[in-house]
């Protein structure tokens, strides 16, 4: 048995907790892992996986180091770690913040984190994995680190550095292993997906990619996350529209329409390469189910420029849409050059405002599936009823389909159902 012990607590994105799984794949040799949401009357090793993106995720983390530094000071703790995105952005500033820290480091590589434990990475290190969600259908796949975009209101290339590929063999082999662990949808994530191969083949490669990750056994669904829209690469919606493998479906935030607002973003397209890119989307892949992102109230953005926004969301009619108010961070280009000066509660009756007209939108869509037959995923059970999803549904940021079923199910289980209810956000199902 191993005589020390160890818990790792991850906060942020799903980029994030593969850095955690990639990290357990290698203590779990040598330390007893501790589930995160377990609660141990002892630990010789407590591991912040941290997020330093926006403001409330940064107060989240500061508040979860506190809240560890207090059990470390009860004697539960015997050396407490951290890292991840804001130890990497506040390096300087945290270790006298927050004294009780044993050791503080970086989100752009974790070897200093397995060596500082006494773990020794082999040549599975980054490829082997602990999932946290034991017997899960999914995982997430992350095919590059960092980004070498500047857009303006971000701060991820700061805080990740330059856009890393992980090469195509290294990915089929992290593939081939999450298969044999049950693994049978791979989502596929980065902070943009669509540059990915640039670096180290030279040109884009994530149809490639595709088409590589279809030929492991075991796995059924794959699923893009986080496209950037800018040179789309176009043979990637070949692939999507004939590997039956890959879902139909895009996430692709674009953040704003007008030409303006776009520009002051630094985003590198306009409203009419936006509205192509759409159309061939929808032309291409019939039957796509398209996710975006949008921000209300950056610099820039007056009535008109948001009047404009909530015309091409009801022309553009995304079946997935999330909205987020403007949030100006230290060291990005927005906040070194533009003023933030649309107050909160403009943006907070822009985002109500924009997200009533989404309503609409993804109500319509969701009852235009009642009485069709799906095959889906079952994530969990939960009241009574088991929570699934099909291929149109990411986990975590979509709505769900709420099934009623007599005959016991597993989670990752495919089954079929008929689709009997829908409001704005979930469905509910009946088993076929």
């Amino acid at each position: 048995m191993p005589e020390k012990s160890v818990r790792v607590i991850t906060l942020g994105c799903s980029k994030n907790t593969v850095d955690t799984e990639h990290l357990l794949g290698l203590l779990q040799r040598d330390f007893k892992v501790f589930p995160e949401d377990s609660d141990p009357p002892y630990v010789d090793y407590l591991l912040l996986n941290t997020c330093g993106f926006i403001g409330d995720a940064k107060e989240e983390s500061v508040q979860a180091i506190l809240s560890a530094a207090a059990l470390k000071g009860q004697g539960r703790v015997g050396s407490l770690l951290v890292f991840g995105c804001l130890s990497q952005r506040y390096a300087s500033e945290l270790p006298s913040l927050i004294p009780e820290v044993d050791g503080w480091f970086g989100a752009r590589d974790l070897v200093p984190v397995a060596r500082a434990l006494g773990a020794v990475p082999g040549p599975d290190f980054g490829v082997e994995r602990l999932l946290q969600d034991k017997g899960s259908g999914y995982a997430y796949l992350k095919i590059s680190e960092g980004c070498d975009r500047r857009c303006s209101y971000c701060a991820i290339p700061h805080i990740r550095g330059p856009h890393r590929s992980v090469p195509v063999e290294t990915l089929v082999r992290e593939a081939q292993m999450l298969a044999a662990q049950g693994v049978k949808e791979l989502i596929l994530i980065a902070q943009d997906t669509t540059w990915y191969g640039l670096d180290i083949y030279g040109r884009r490669a994530l149809a490639d990619l595709l088409q590589s990750l279809s030929e492991v056994q075991g796995i059924e669904w794959l699923r893009i996350h986080y496209s950037y829209p800018a040179d789309f690469p176009q043979d990637v919606l070949d692939q999507m529209a004939s590997n039956p493998k890959v879902c139909k479906y895009m996430d692709i935030p674009l953040q704003h329409i007008s030409d303006g607002v776009l520009s002051k973003m630094r985003r590198h397209i306009d409203s009419e390469g936006t509205r192509r890119l759409i159309k061939a989307m929808r032309e291409k892949v019939p039957g796509v189910v398209l996710r975006t992102t949008l921000i209300v109230g950056h610099p820039g953005e007056g009535e008109a420029e948001f009047q404009e926004l909530l015309d091409f969301v009801r022309e553009a009619r995304f079946e997935r849409l999330g909205a987020f108010a403007y949030s100006e961070e230290e060291g990005t280009y927005g906040a070194e050059h533009f003023k933030d000066d649309v107050p909160q509660e403009v943006k907070q009756r822009r985002l109500e405002e924009l997200m009533m007209v989404q309503k609409d939108i993804s109500l319509a869509f969701n009852r235009s599936r009642v009485g069709t037959e799906e095959k889906v995923m079952v994530d969990d059970f939960a009241n009574g009823v088991y929570i699934c999803r099909s291929r149109f549904e990411s986990p975590e940021v979509d709505g769900e389909i709420l099934l009623s079923s007599l005959r016991p199910l597993e989670k990752g289980q495919f089954v079929n159902v008929r689709i009997t209810g829908a409001d704005e956000y979930d469905l509910t199902a009946e088993l076929l």
